[in-house]
């Protein structure tokens, strides 16, 4: 990847990618006068950032329970990660948080195709920023059937995929609000009783208590 294509990514400034890899502070190499980056690299140092090491800038009390509701998780069965993506963006687009649905689709698959958001342990957290959402808000996806075609960290099947939009300006809570579903979803026992949840009301209190 070139620093262009992890800055989309990230949503930062090409700058700051420079700056971060001329610190050392994002895994990368140097191919002649460019700073290039591998996936996997990269991917592993947004889960680290994600899981801990960035909450001295986070805000605190931000909760599953402020950004989802039952009616936005969804029980479905399906073995395409674009069928799952599409699902999850359409019901995003119908929260009132969200202004534009088609700029809210058409982001998810842009980032998706930049990078997967498979993050391992059969869990996927599609994430964007977009001005025309006005607040966090996030709906999840519980597959009956593994999702092969979803690249993963460790190489394993999804079946759980949490999809979250913010603000454009909302990174700190953006972060910590990642940072807390990946927690919670590094449970075994969490991500197996929502595989076997009965129906979305139980899967909501799972996740929430």
């Amino acid at each position: 990847l070139g620093d262009n294509e992890v800055a989309l990514y990230l949503r930062v400034s090409e700058r700051t990618i420079y700056d971060w890899a001329n610190k050392g502070s994002i895994p990368c190499g140097k191919l002649g006068t460019t700073w290039r980056f591998k996936r996997e690299d990269v991917e592993k140092w947004v889960d680290e950032k994600l899981s801990g090491n960035v909450q001295s800038e986070m805000p605190e009390n931000v909760t599953i329970q402020d950004v989802l509701t039952p009616d936005r998780i969804l029980k479905i069965d399906t073995d395409s990660k674009a069928f799952m993506l599409e699902a999850l963006a359409k019901v995003l687009g119908e929260s009132d948080r969200v202004s534009d649905s088609d700029a809210l689709m058409k982001e998810i698959f842009i980032r998706e195709d930049l990078m997967s958001t498979g993050i391992g342990f059969n869990v996927a957290v599609p994430h964007v920023r977009l001005d025309s959402v006005s607040d966090l808000v996030m709906a999840v996806g519980i597959s009956g059937t593994d999702i092969l075609d979803y690249e993963s960290l460790d190489e394993q099947p999804i079946r759980i995929v949490c999809m979250l939009a913010a603000r454009s300006d909302q990174h700190a809570q953006y972060l910590k609000t990642l940072g807390t579903v990946s927690t919670v979803l590094k449970s075994k026992d969490v991500r197996d009783a929502l595989m076997a949840a009965p129906d979305e009301k139980s899967a909501f209190l799972i996740l929430t208590q």
